[in-house]
């Protein structure tokens, strides 16, 4: 869908194994320069994640040719809109992991997938207060604590994590308050959350465990931010979008350029 705004965002992730990262690392940021795109690619042996921008022709060009490679062929990405491009220049990198997690047990690509919870579906727990089976539902919030100053979901538990690599010990240290609920993990787009839902599988909970689908973002598009307060931190020079998915025009804890390299660790 066009839109009046000239520039089109889109941001997406797969866990994938991607032995080749490095031969496709070439290939993907010869096809954005050519289509004049700007973002950040993030390439490792478990997957991709990418934030791009440009117009609406280039951007969709990009994505059509990368689903030509059968292992990208369902990615979705989430599309915004804005005046001018949120990225100053092209990155595309390989690293160890697409999000890092310092728990090499955790592959999501090799891994069966944490059940996933649609939006809608949580907002309509959030509002009865239970999830189906009438057992008590709680949020999670896997993002690090500055992000989680720009808005997050009423009740969520955070832990004041400073980067997703604390992620695991939190858990171990606060095991009780997650006993015998319906846990359901949220993050930024969905890629930290994935990890998380399946470490939290692993720990022998007494209660299912879920990921937002699509995360934040995909849910503020379904939803349209129901339970939800305040924005939410993008990885990109708008900095944090409100529930309309618009740049907000309430920004009071403007983030660092620290704090945005620490946000995707």
């Amino acid at each position: 869908m066009q839109n009046a705004l000239p520039v089109l965002n889109i941001s997406s992730y797969k866990f994938v194994g991607l032995p080749d990262c490095h031969a496709l690392r070439d290939l993907l940021f010869e096809r954005a320069m050519a289509l004049e795109l700007k973002g950040t690619v993030l390439l490792a042996e478990e997957g991709i994640n990418l934030f791009l921008a440009g117009s609406a022709a280039s951007v969709r060009a990009w994505v059509d040719a990368l689903k030509q490679d059968a292992r990208f062929a369902d990615l979705s990405p989430k599309e915004s809109w804005s005046e001018a491009p949120p990225f100053r220049k092209l990155l595309v990198k390989v690293k160890a992991e697409i999000i890092r997690m310092n728990h090499p047990a955790i592959r999501p690509d090799a891994l069966p997938r944490a059940p996933a919870l649609a939006p809608t579906t949580l907002a309509r727990w959030l509002a009865q207060g239970h999830d189906d089976d009438g057992r008590p539902v709680v949020t999670l919030d896997t993002r690090n604590a500055f992000e989680v100053d720009y808005g997050t979901f009423e009740g969520a538990i955070d832990w004041r994590i400073s980067k997703f690599s604390e992620f695991p010990q939190a858990v171990q240290d606060h095991r009780a308050e997650l006993m015998g609920k319906t846990i359901v993990s949220f993050c930024t787009g969905g890629i930290r959350c994935e990890k998380a839902a399946i470490y939290l599988e692993q720990q022998g909970l007494d209660g299912p465990v879920y990921q937002l689908e699509g995360g934040i973002l995909k849910y503020f598009e379904e939803t349209g931010g129901a339970h939800y307060k305040g924005d939410c931190f993008v990885f990109d020079q708008r900095e944090a979008l409100d529930a309309g998915l618009h740049p907000s025009t309430e920004i009071c804890r403007p983030a660092s350029e620290a704090h945005r390299a620490q946000a995707a660790e």
